[in-house]
């Protein structure tokens, strides 16, 4: 493919994007696997320069723009080798017209700047939309950090974090035997430092209650040596599927999965009621931490949104305090940096339900931020994570 038309093919798959996020749809990355898919005449040079060119756009605009084309137009003002591209020639975009319309605006969307907790400003925002580098973490039901690192010499060691190797950004490391042996799982610093801040220990009984496809389930497997009881639930039948096998490649058959009925949780957990000594909420929410990772993610977030959102994070710690016992711990946490489904989550819990105070334990990164400490990209090269532990006197 000539340059010219890696930038018209740039626009399309850009055209493609903008709808999924304006209707809820795959996910950029979804939409341009399928977009790619259909176009194997694309060699893999051509398939890589057109997704960073798609992705430069995505990253330089907070607004959902109103086509591909506005956005890479927008793109063209301020680089005159790809405004050169834009030159009618066949399969490139035509010339550009001075009064046809462009995206504009900051990296992030104006009504989200004041949602932010006040730990993060304005000079933070570019970090939120940087590259994110490889994070892995070695599984100790299979190895050791020593035994892992001796396998890769150019991984650095995580402070803070005791099983975390960070990777050069675009190692390949599925393809790796020690990724293949389970020996060692994709997951970013901060996500490791929320199973961190469950002390989860062998012998314990331990409910992760929004496990998705089990992340940091298999973590807290790692934790407690393969021993005890460990329950990943969701409402989700299709992300919770994705972790038995994942269970099988970190020699952690031990998890128990619970399928849960939305609106209706704890009539499957009954038997837990006060029984469990950690109950972890990776609670669903804005995503604004992952930006970096997930771009369009900004052109999908509604205000209306954000507050359903917020009501089911309040709904599912009233759930988990009912099923962690006299001195056991709740663990809430959330991949974003806005104050209403941080802090002030945890700090109205604890103002709601007697009985709790808050113990952070020994975390050694983030900043503190009410009853929990805030992650953040700048500040700690983590995605961005809010979390709070919450002890259950006796």
């Amino acid at each position: 493919m000539t340059p010219a038309a890696r930038v018209q093919s740039a626009i399309e798959l850009l055209d493609e994007i903008i709808v999924a996020a304006r209707d809820k749809g795959g996910s950029a990355d979804r939409v341009a696997a399928a977009f790619f898919a259909a176009r194997r005449y694309a060699g893999s040079k051509d398939r890589r320069a057109i997704r960073d060119l798609a992705w430069r756009a995505i990253r330089a605009f907070g607004e959902r723009p109103e086509n591909g084309r506005a956005a890479m137009v927008a793109l063209a003002g301020t680089d005159q080798e790809l405004a050169a591209l834009f030159d009618g020639s066949a399969y490139g975009p035509k010339a550009i017209d001075p009064s046809e319309p462009k995206a504009s605006g900051d990296i992030v969307p104006e009504w989200v700047k004041p949602l932010f907790s006040e730990l993060v400003t304005g000079d933070e925002f570019p970090a939120l939309l940087e590259r994110a580098p490889l994070d892995i973490r070695v599984n100790r039901l299979v190895a050791c950090p020593a035994q892992v690192q001796a396998q890769f010499p150019e991984a650095q060691q995580m402070e803070g974090c005791t099983d975390g190797l960070r990777l050069p950004t675009g190692f390949s490391i599925e393809t790796e035997p020690v990724y293949q042996s389970g020996a060692v799982e994709v997951q970013d610093f901060g996500s490791q430092l929320i199973a961190e801040l469950c002390e989860a220990k062998p012998g314990m009984t331990v409910l992760d209650l929004c496990a998705g496809a089990g992340g940091k389930t298999l973590a807290l497997a790692s934790h407690m040596a393969g021993e005890g009881r460990l329950i990943a639930a969701d409402t989700s039948r299709d992300r919770l599927t994705q972790l038995p096998p994942r269970a099988v490649r970190a020699k952690a058959e031990f998890i128990e999965t619970r399928l849960l009925n939305p609106g209706k949780e704890l009539a499957t957990l009954d038997d837990l009621s006060e029984a469990c000594d950690i109950v972890l909420i990776d609670a669903p929410c804005s995503g604004s931490g992952t930006w970096r990772r997930n771009p369009e993610t900004r052109w999908r977030l509604e205000q209306r949104d954000l507050q359903r959102l917020v009501t089911e994070q309040a709904r599912l710690l009233d759930i988990a305090a009912q099923l962690v016992k006299p001195g056991g711990r709740l663990v809430y946490a959330v991949c974003s940096l806005f104050a209403c489904e941080g802090r002030d989550q945890a700090d109205g819990f604890l103002e709601r339900a007697k009985g709790f105070e808050p113990d952070l334990g020994l975390v050694r990164a983030g900043r503190r931020d009410g009853a929990g400490i805030l992650l953040t990209p700048a500040h700690d090269g983590s995605d961005g994570f809010y979390m709070a532990r919450l002890h259950k006197l006796c």
